[in-house]
């Protein structure tokens, strides 16, 4: 009976060992990934200008782009339109023309 409590008793000191060891390395893994993760938010908030610039280039890229597109429409716009004003203007100068013409003639 005494063998059977020495030996229960020295498998509980074991396990209380294991279970101390366990908690240690546990500890240390949560250490190393607090560690790890605190690591990389650093390297994230100094990447964050360069990410920022990255971004605030590419807007002004397309920014640009958008400016370039709608300058060019106006211009294509303006340029029909002022055909559209020169042909109107010649047709009127034409039926003023006409007109004048038609009222000498009769008149």
């Amino acid at each position: 009976m005494e063998d059977v409590l020495k030996r229960l008793l020295e498998a509980e000191a074991r396990a209380e060992a294991m279970v101390a060891d366990a908690t240690a390395k546990r500890e240390q893994i949560i250490r190393q990934a607090t560690e790890e993760a605190r690591a990389a938010e650093q390297r994230f908030e100094a990447r964050i200008p360069e990410i920022q610039g990255s971004f605030a280039g590419k807007a002004q890229e397309r920014a640009e782009q958008a400016i370039a597109e709608l300058r060019r429409r106006y211009e294509e716009r303006h340029k029909s339109l002022r055909a559209l004003a020169e042909r109107q203007a010649d047709d009127a100068v034409n039926a003023a023309v006409a007109l004048l013409l038609d009222v000498e003639r009769n008149g």
